[in-house]
């Protein structure tokens, strides 16, 4: 059975064709650390990746390459009056995972775009890169498209992934809004 491109892309982030990768991404990360934290860029650079998640090569769609400072999650130590025993500077955890703190990002650099999704592409010793989905839902041609209706509709809420309202809890709010929407409205 013969091998489609996207698996061949696919490949290069696995073991199969690291070395060659490895090599490649030495230079590109170097250009990506001096260009700004948030770029729009002509093309997403793991297409296999972009089009699982929702990428269409079409007016409206939008790509964003985001960096985020890698690193641990540690608080300032205090350094007036007491000390408390264990000072709550280490072994901190953040709300919210890289890839939400992306998406925030690019939606409040674009803010006339709503985040479709992202995925993550390349880490260096510093940064960590990601690249952000963005449509424009005044689009026409992304307005026709079905695939993009459940966010571009009339009843979706604007600028959604600031209210953390993903993919998962809009089709639970969807169901919700069937079943039990037609039996309070009818007792």
């Amino acid at each position: 059975m013969a091998r489609s491109a996207y698996s061949y892309m696919a490949m290069w982030y696995r073991k199969v064709g690291r070395e060659i990768h490895e090599r490649l991404m030495r230079k590109l990360l170097i250009e990506w650390r001096r260009a700004p934290s948030v770029v729009r860029v002509e093309r997403p650079f793991r297409l296999e990746r972009a089009r699982k998640v929702g990428y269409k090569a079409k007016q409206g769609v939008v790509v964003a390459r985001v960096r985020l400072i890698r690193g641990p999650f540690n608080r300032r130590r205090p350094d007036s009056g007491r000390r408390p025993k264990r000072m709550g500077v280490y072994g901190i955890t953040a709300w919210k995972s890289w890839r939400q703190v992306a998406e925030e990002r690019a939606a409040r650099k674009f803010p006339g775009l709503e985040v479709l999704n992202s995925y993550w592409v390349a880490d260096d010793g510093i940064y960590r890169y990601f690249e952000v989905i963005l449509i424009d839902c005044n689009q026409p041609t992304i307005r026709n498209d079905p695939l993009y209706s459940g966010i571009c509709g009339k009843e979706v809420p604007r600028r959604r992934i600031m209210r953390r309202l993903r993919e998962r809890q809009r089709r639970l709010i969807e169901h919700l809004k069937k079943t039990l929407l037609p039996k309070l409205q009818s007792g």
